[in-house]
C-alpha cells in the first residue's frame, strides 16, 4: 500500500524559473517563503569556528533546548521544560512527528482551507485522514472553535497555523482560547505551526501554550531566524508524549546537524539583526499592498505576519497553476499557484512571497503591473 500524493506545484515553477536563469534570463523568485536574507552574521561566524574545532557528530545541544524554553518564557510567559523540546532538522520532521504522535492509520486530522500543502500529504503519508475545513474572509482564512464544533465526529487532531501559509493571518488570542476550551472539551489534540511567529505587522501572534499547555508545537529557524537550509527547528511535546518523541527523533532523523545547533543557539541572541530583517518584509508588503490596486488585485487574505500574500484572480483565470507558468515566462517573476494551498477553489488563487530584498519586490512590481494591466478578464467574472 502506498500513499497517493499530490506534488509540491510551487516546486515546478520554481524549476523552471532556475531553467530560465541559467538561459540568461533575470528571475525574482517569489514562489517560495524562504528569507534572502541569510543567517545573522555571529551565528555564521560561529559556524566557522565549528568547522575549524570541533569534528561534529550525532549530538542534541541541550543549552539549545534550555535556550528554547527560556525563548517561551520571555516571548509568552509559559515554562517549558526542556525535556519536553525535540531538536529536529527543520519544521517538516517536527510536523511528521507531531502527527504520528496524535494517533495512527485512518486517524482524522482537521485544518483550515487554505493552508499548507504538507498538511494535506504528510497526514496522507501516515495514511491518515485529512479533514480539509473551507475558510474564506468571514472567518479571516482561519479554521475557529465554531468550526471545530461543527465537525462530526470530533478529529483526533487539529492543525493550526498562526501566522498562516499562505494567507499570513493571524488567529486572535481570544479566538485562540476558545479553539483550545473546544479541543479539550471534545478531546482534540492541538498541532500549532507557528514557525512565523516573530514575523508579524499588525499586533502579536500567542502561542498556544498560552492556553493550551499540552499542545504540540512545530517551530524551526527558518523564517524568523532566516536559517532554512539550517534545516534546524523543534518540537515542542506535552509531557505524556515526550518520550515517544525522542523515540521517533531518534530513529528517523537521528539528530540535527551540529553545526546548526550551534549556529542556532548563537542566532538567538541577535534580536536587532533580526528585527531588521522583519522591518524589511514590512516594507515589502507596503509596497506590494499599495501596488495591488494597480494590479487589479483587490480580494486578498490580510497579511497580518509571515511573508504572504493570498490574493484573488479569479476574474483573470481559473487556472491557477498555467498562470503562474505563463506569468514567469513573460516577466520572469516567479510566484506560487494557489492549488498547492487549496485543491478545491485554489485554481482562482496565487500566492506572493515578499521574504526578497526591497529592490527585488520595487522591481517585481514594475515588471507585473503592465503584464496584469494587458490580462483579459474572464467573460464569467465579476468585477469586484
Amino acid at each position: 500500500m502506498i500513499a497517493q500524493l499530490d506534488p509540491f506545484h510551487a516546486i515546478a515553477v520554481s524549476t523552471l524559473a532556475h531553467r530560465l536563469a541559467g538561459q540568461g534570463r533575470d528571475i525574482i523568485h517569489m514562489e517560495f517563503g524562504q528569507p534572502s536574507t541569510g543567517a545573522p552574521a555571529k551565528a555564521i561566524a560561529a559556524a566557522h569556528e565549528v568547522l575549524d574545532t570541533d569534528p561534529m557528530g550525532y549530538w542534541e545541544s541541550q543549552a539549545l533546548k534550555a535556550r528554547i524554553a527560556r525563548h517561551y518564557l520571555e516571548t509568552a510567559g509559559v515554562t517549558v521544560d526542556p525535556s519536553r523540546i525535540v531538536l529536529t532538522c527543520g519544521a517538516s520532521p517536527a510536523l511528521v512527528m507531531a502527527l504520528s504522535l496524535i494517533g495512527g492509520p485512518g486517524a482524522r486530522v482537521a485544518f483550515a482551507r487554505p493552508g499548507y500543502v504538507a498538511y494535506r500529504n504528510n497526514a496522507r503519508a501516515l495514511f491518515m485522514e485529512p479533514v480539509e475545513v473551507p475558510c474564506g474572509e468571514a472567518s479571516g482564512y482561519q479554521i475557529d472553535a465554531a468550526a471545530l464544533v461543527a465537525l462530526e465526529p470530533a478529529p483526533d487532531a487539529v492543525i493550526i497555523a498562526s501566522p498562516a501559509n499562505p494567507t499570513g493571518t493571524i488567529i486572535p488570542a481570544d479566538e485562540l482560547a476558545r479553539i483550545a476550551q473546544v479541543c479539550r472539551e471534545r478531546g482534540i489534540r492541538i498541532i500549532s505551526d507557528e514557525i512565523y511567529q516573530g514575523i508579524t505587522f499588525s499586533g502579536d501572534a500567542p502561542s498556544i501554550l498560552t492556553v493550551a499547555p499540552d499542545a504540540l508545537v512545530v517551530n524551526s529557524f527558518s523564517k524568523y531566524f532566516s536559517m532554512p537550509g539550517w534545516r534546524l527547528g523543534w518540537l515542542v511535546t506535552p509531557e505524556d508524549l515526550a518520550d515517544a518523541a525522542r523515540a521517533r527523533m531518534g530513529n528517523l532523523f537521528l539528530t540535527p546537524p551540529v553545526i546548526s545547533q550551534k549556529a542556532g543557539l548563537v542566532a538567538f541572541d541577535c534580536r536587532e539583526e533580526l528585527e531588521g530583517y522583519v522591518a524589511t518584509y514590512a516594507r515589502n508588503r507596503d509596497l506590494l499592498l499599495a501596488a495591488l490596486p494597480d494590479l487589479g488585485l483587490k480580494r486578498i487574505a490580510p497579511p497580518d505576519g509571515a511573508f504572504y500574500i493570498y490574493a484573488d484572480v479569479g476574474h483573470l483565470t481559473q487556472d491557477s497553476m498555467a498562470f503562474a507558468l505563463r506569468l514567469l515566462e513573460d516577466t520572469g517573476v516567479a510566484i506560487a499557484p494557489g492549488i498547492d494551498f487549496d485543491p478545491v477553489e485554489g485554481n482562482r488563487f496565487i500566492r506572493f512571497s515578499f521574504a526578497v530584498s526591497t529592490p527585488l519586490v520595487e522591481e517585481a512590481i514594475r515588471r507585473l503591473k503592465p503584464w496584469f494591466a494587458a490580462q483579459p478578464l474572464l467573460e464569467t467574472s465579476e468585477t469586484v
